[in-house]
């Protein structure tokens, strides 16, 4: 009886060692994945981002390239669009480069540290340590983690799903969710090197530029197409008893020029303009910060958002809203095309 009952110890001691060894706890994970960070010395990522904008959806080619200590590239693309957008970081500061306008911003900015970064591994890693209230779920083959989010516009996207690859800790995808759990921002790596060998004049600003118009970036403001359709925030974007109360156009040299005035309690004024190709691609000393919009970054002041999308300058101005508001108003104009 007694050899019987060691038996059945040993055979339970067994069962629960071996169940500890292929499980891992949230907090094990948590410590491998900071591990993980600290250990980098860069990567280079490939994914695709999908942008829910109303009922459509629009997807767009991302590359990130990092380099410790802090080198940052991150290329956006739409071919469908012809549009493609550069955001990095080096030793002089941080740039935002349109090359189908052959233009560069130049900021005084903590990019990417003053905000949660959808597309940088080291800044999903940090989202989820610093988010004590992190859900877990460990599958079969990934981990899943839902934390809330430091965005820019994390009022209109305040929780985040994202899925970890078990073999090596690699992103798998990452969703963005409004207070209603839909998913309205998502990114999906279809690659992730962690060992990429990455060479510093990659975050070369006129390397990265002239690389970019190389690659048969189309110019999208050119003569050929003198206008434009005018472009919309949604109505879910605008505050309560905020209205469109005008429309006015003028002519300019190469096209036209349209304000749309919004009145209420928080008014604002949206220009749009045919965007020019500069004729140097020098950098431009930006006064604010750049900020992410989804698809293209803008330039974010106190009372303003300046950006460009498919060829088009656009300018939001307000004294009323909010930088959280205007984010929110920003990344919805286009969503409809009526009034």
């Amino acid at each position: 009886m007694k050899k019987r009952l060691v038996v059945i110890c040993l055979t339970i001691v067994l069962m629960l060692a071996m169940t500890a060894c292929g499980k891992k706890s949230k907090d094990d994970v948590l410590s491998d994945l900071d591990s993980k960070v600290e250990n980098l010395s860069g990567y280079k990522a490939t994914a695709t981002l999908t942008i829910k904008t109303g009922e459509q959806s629009q997807s767009y080619d991302v590359e990130i390239l990092h380099k410790k200590p802090s080198y940052y590239k991150v290329t956006l693309e739409n071919d469908e669009k012809g549009q493609s957008q550069i955001i990095l970081r080096n030793d002089d500061g941080v740039f935002v480069l349109t090359p189908a306008l052959n233009k560069s911003f130049k900021f005084q900015s903590d990019w990417p540290l003053n905000s949660s970064q959808v597309y940088l591994y080291e800044s999903l890693v940090n989202d989820i340590l610093l988010d004590k209230d992190a859900k877990f779920t460990a599958k079969e083959n990934s981990y899943v983690f839902e934390t809330k989010t430091n965005y820019q516009n994390a009022n209109a996207l305040p929780t985040q799903q994202i899925v970890i690859n078990k073999k090596d800790l690699a992103p798998k995808s990452v969703k963005l969710l409004d207070a209603d759990k839909n998913a309205l921002v998502e990114v999906k790596f279809s690659k992730v090197d962690f060992d990429a060998k990455i060479d510093k004049s990659n975050f070369d600003v006129n390397k990265s530029m002239k690389n970019a118009q190389k690659s048969g970036v189309p110019t999208l403001a050119d003569g050929n197409n003198p206008s434009f359709a005018v472009l919309y925030p949604s109505d879910d974007s605008l505050p309560d008893g905020v209205e469109l109360q005008s429309e006015e156009e003028t002519e300019t040299e190469n096209s036209k020029r349209v304000i749309l005035s919004y009145e209420g309690e928080k008014s604002f004024t949206l220009m749009e303009e045919k965007a020019t190709v500069a004729e140097t691609s020098s950098p431009i000393q930006a006064e604010g910060e750049p900020v992410d919009l989804g698809a293209v970054i803008g330039n974010m002041t106190t009372q303003a958002i300046s950006w460009s999308v498919d060829g088009v300058d656009y300018l939001l101005a307000s004294e009323d809203l909010s930088q959280d508001e205007m984010i929110t108003i920003a990344s919805s104009v286009g969503e409809t095309d009526g009034k």
